[in-house]
Parts: structure tokens; C-alpha cells; sequence
């Protein structure tokens, strides 16, 4: 089944020492492992966090900070970049090449 689904990515202010990151993007298998991957490779820090699946989309929330502040609009912006271009990019199928 090849089905298209757009990824949303949102990042809001979750209290005086946190922020709330939405993903949803197609589901697949290593999607946490991923997700988590990528945030703690630009140092933020997730404090905790939700992963759900309906069908074919997966919707995972981060409760997550910087140095235990919510994420300024400028590590907001990287953030979210950091996740589209790495959601964005084309998986190659085990054997294909």
C-alpha cells in the first residue's frame, strides 16, 4: 500500500520549563527510536513523552526542554527543520541496491 501522508510538525510553550512537540507523519517501523534520536542529537532534551498509531499514521508528543527551558522560537525553528528533512527523505528498501 503506498499512501501519501503529510507530515505535521508542531512545537508549542508548555509551561515555565517546557515545551510540547507534535509529530504526525507515516507510520513505519524505528519511527520512536528515530524521532528521539534526531531531538537528542541537537541537544534538547525529552522529558517525557506519547506515541500512538492509527493506520498508517503515527502521532507521537514530547514534553521537551533546553537546558531546562522551554525551547526559544530560533531552537523551535531547527528543531522542526531538523525533523522535516529527516522525515522528508527517501527510505531505500533492504536489497535494492
Amino acid at each position: 500500500v503506498d499512501v501519501d501522508i503529510a507530515t505535521h510538525i508542531d512545537i508549542y510553550d508548555d509551561g515555565p520549563d517546557r515545551s510540547l512537540l507534535v509529530v504526525e507523519t507515516a507510520d513505519r517501523p524505528g519511527l520512536l527510536v528515530d524521532l528521539v534520536k534526531i531531538i537528542d542529537d541537537i541537544n534538547i532534551t525529552v522529558q517525557s513523552g506519547e506515541f500512538d498509531t492509527e493506520g498508517l499514521l503515527a502521532k507521537a508528543k514530547f514534553h521537551v526542554s533546553y537546558r531546562g527551558k522551554p525551547l526559544i522560537k530560533a531552537l523551535q525553528q531547527v528543531l522542526a527543520n531538523s525533523l522535516r528533512y529527516f522525515l522528508r527523505r527517501p527510505t531505500t528498501e533492504e536489497g535494492s541496491y
